[in-house]
């Protein structure tokens, strides 16, 4: 018999270190007194990121949001960004704070990650970027960007939100483009309960972001123009500091599960897998999405995502509803047809999926799934 989980299973939870060990950090906090503008923990982060990363071009934000905004704003764009309608919001608004026009092309259907054909199609005189995004931790075809980037002239941005730790051929994603961004926001594989980083290839833009992100000064007599306070503090830094050394061991869990979740619903009617990484890419597992084809399935995405609330087990339509169809983005953006990511975000679902969630868990997922769909449980 089929029966609903006795507490809520959501789609993600974020991991914590052990609570003596954060203790010691804050006693230290209380020690210097020295609570936010580069204070001593934060100097340790952004060496540990600077050896985790492999680049010392990198600078750290209060949230990945605004490492994006300045970040785009300390390149100094204008005019159109090419960019991905399947996203989170915060990369379009991004665009938005900087006075740049969004461009939304089609993404591909395998990894839901831009299409480089639609992307060279959609450039005109206007455009001074792209601006592609490794939608669930799924890396983007960096070779083909390049290439269209580096031979019409363009600035190649990357929104890695999802794609920390991340790595192809054994090299950090962080080094490829003009600028990456990763966000560590709570509900990420890696956080700092909220924070966000960005590298970059161009050495001189570090200046520049770190006057940014502080009112734009250079020092106590010296404004160098307006900034806004974008500072990480010390407690998020604490709490990055303190997670990074557990997340080999974080990848690993999700790997274990994702396996699970695959070999179980793979075999089922009417739902898709994207593919796994291929074989020179070193996934972080971030999400787990299916996309539901009610046209092969017993019931719809949307019929699914609320009957699997009966259950306690609360998925998330995770990208819905595209940019293109937000009241903000509908109007005055220009867009091509977008075919696959319309109905990708018509058939979407992200899973449960978390360091601490069980293998039996996984399954009893799957056995509801599977009972929803009208197939019997393995």
């Amino acid at each position: 018999m089929i029966t609903p989980f006795p507490e809520p299973v959501y789609v993600t939870k974020p991991f914590l270190p052990p609570i003596e060990q954060y203790l010691d950090g804050l006693r230290e906090i209380w020690a210097n007194a020295w609570l936010t503008n580069g204070g001593p923990i934060l100097r340790r982060y952004t060496e540990a990121m600077v050896a985790y990363l492999g680049t010392e071009n990198l600078c750290m934000f209060a949230n990945g949001t605004l490492a994006l905004q300045l970040g785009l704003h300390g390149m100094q764009l204008h005019g159109e960004v090419i960019t991905t309608p399947f996203t989170f919001v915060a990369t379009a608004h991004a665009l938005w704070w900087n006075q740049l026009k969004p461009v939304f092309v089609d993404i591909e259907p395998q990894y839901y990650t831009l299409d480089p054909a639609a992307v060279e199609a959609a450039i005109t005189p206007e455009t001074s970027a792209i601006l592609a995004v490794h939608v669930f931790g799924n890396l983007c075809q960096l070779e083909a960007l390049a290439d269209i980037a580096r031979r019409h002239h363009l600035r190649l941005i990357y929104d890695a939100a999802h794609a920390f730790g991340v790595t192809i051929d054994g090299q950090s994603i962080a080094t490829f483009g003009d600028l990456t961004m990763f966000s560590f926001h709570a509900t990420k594989v890696y956080h700092s309960i909220e924070g966000g980083l960005a590298c970059f290839t161009d050495p001189r833009l570090k200046a520049t972001l770190n006057q940014l992100k502080n009112f734009g000064i250079v020092s106590e007599s010296e404004i160098a123009g307006p900034g806004t306070n974008a500072k990480m503090n010390e407690f998020m830094a604490l709490m990055g500091l303190q997670v990074l050394p557990y997340m080999e061991e974080l990848i690993a869990a999700r790997a274990r599960l994702t396996h699970a979740y695959r070999e179980r619903l793979s075999t089922l009617p009417g739902l898709l897998l994207p593919p796994p990484a291929p074989g020179n890419v070193t996934s972080c597992y971030a999400y787990l999405p299916i996309e539901v084809d009610e046209t092969q399935a017993s019931i719809s995405r949307d019929t699914l995502y609320e009957r699997l609330k009966t259950y306690n087990v609360f998925a998330r339509r995770y990208f819905y509803p595209l940019l293109t169809d937000c009241p903000c983005y509908e109007q005055d953006c220009r867009s091509g047809e977008l075919p696959v990511a319309r109905r990708t975000a018509r058939q979407i679902l992200t899973l449960p999926l978390y360091h601490d969630l069980t293998l039996d868990s996984v399954h009893r997922i799957c056995d509801i799934i599977a009972h929803l769909l009208g197939e019997p449980a393995a």
